[in-house]
């Protein structure tokens, strides 16, 4: 055995009781219990005549030693050496004062539950001259013949050391267990994102490319119409053309940014903002002043928080275009412990909240408290003092 068994403690998974099976676990209670109950009857065995007093300081005695022993699990479980042994030592103290004022079975049960409790928890080069020194006052006090009392200690330190043994072995089991989780769940994922990239690619290859296709002729179809004699019937067609390409142009940039969030690609949410509040068109109020605050500690949102923070920006910065231009918009991102906070805030919305709640981009801001509901958020928006407010908070 080498020096690293002989100093390393058991491990977590194995001095926890916490996944036991429900047939272990009531096996270790009626045990305690059955220890508890011996360790009571024998502060009365033998002594009918004994007053008040002894009769409560011998229950004060059990009382006590099982609260340090409750001590001793949780100090072992957090691998606490010197907190561990003291509290192991004061148990063993306990054991030799009940022999002094004559509870010998109290001793002796205290004895060996601390030398096979030391054997299963501590460190092999604690445990053992622990349960050398608690077995060696066993074998002192024991009355019974010399080959029993041998018998007897070697049974305990061996039950003690098999006990340790199996512990690890369900220690090992459970971390095992997790590390094949571990590897299902990575599995599973790679195999999402597998099928997450198999959908971008259709996605570009179809509607992608013919977005694309849509914007080349119908940039083609506003040159030839500009050529064309100015009249009332062709600057309808032209407006209805250039309408059309601008349609076809935020089509196909939603397309990418959906595509980037199937690929795990998306940039962070206020860098999106601010795109979204300074670039030109595509809905991000290029008629109106915004401007974004972000608070909190940022960190990556999971791509269905994220995606929801981006079309609701989009939504409201879109209605203030076409319901309040000129407004001055304040956009507010706040990064919470739990969650995330988007607050889109006009000076002087001229819309109704149903007009509101249906206009946009094609998404309207009820299609997005839907979205925010169904992953446990909520969407507040209507009329706010002078203008217009949208509140969104989802889990992220």
């Amino acid at each position: 055995m080498n020096q690293e068994a002989w100093l390393s403690w058991p491990s977590r998974e194995a001095l926890s009781r916490a996944d036991l099976t429900p047939a272990r676990r009531n096996l270790a209670r009626s045990i305690r219990a059955v220890v508890f109950g011996a360790l009571l009857w024998s502060t009365f065995a033998g002594r009918t005549g004994a007053g008040g007093w002894t009769v409560a300081a011998g229950v004060a005695v059990v009382v006590g030693c099982a609260l340090l022993a409750r001590t001793f699990f949780r100090l072992t479980y957090a691998h606490r050496l010197w907190p561990s042994l003291l509290s192991l030592l004061l148990v063993m103290g306990a054991a030799a004062g009940a022999k002094a004022t004559g509870w010998g079975v109290l001793a002796l049960i205290l004895w060996c539950g601390c030398a096979v409790t030391a054997l299963e928890r501590l460190p092999l080069a604690a445990a053992v001259p622990c349960t050398v020194a608690a077995l060696g006052a066993y074998a002192l006090v024991n009355h019974d013949n010399w080959l029993t009392t041998v018998v007897t200690t070697a049974g305990l330190g061996l039950a003690g050391y098999v006990l340790r043994l199996d512990a690890e072995a369900r220690g090992t089991a459970l971390r095992l267990l997790a590390q094949e989780r571990a590897a299902r769940a990575a599995e599973a994922q790679s195999a999402a994102l597998g099928e997450r990239a198999r959908i971008a690619r259709e996605i570009h290859d179809v509607l992608a490319h013919s977005l694309s296709a849509q914007l080349v002729h119908l940039e083609a179809a506003r040159l030839l119409i500009e050529r064309e004699p100015a009249g009332e019937f062709r600057d309808r067609i032209l407006e209805r053309v250039v309408a059309a390409r601008g349609m076809a142009r935020d089509g196909l940039a939603e397309t990418r940014q959906a595509l980037s969030a199937l690929r795990g690609e998306m940039t962070p949410v206020e860098d999106f903002l601010h795109t979204l509040v300074e670039g030109p068109g595509g809905g991000s109020g290029a008629a109106c002043a915004a401007r974004v605050q972000v608070e909190g500690e940022r960190r990556a949102l999971p791509a269905e928080a994220s995606q929801t923070v981006r079309r609701v920006a989009q939504e409201a910065l879109t209605n203030v275009r076409k319901h309040a231009p000129g407004a001055a918009v304040a956009v507010r991102l706040e990064y919470l412990p739990h969650e995330v906070a988007l607050e889109v805030r006009d000076s002087g919305g001229r819309g109704s909240a149903e007009e509101l709640a249906v206009s946009g981009s094609g998404y309207g801001l009820m299609g997005m408290r839907e979205r925010a509901e169904l992953l446990g958020g909520t969407l507040e928006a209507g009329p706010d003092e002078e203008g217009f407010v949208v509140r969104l908070r989802v889990p992220a």
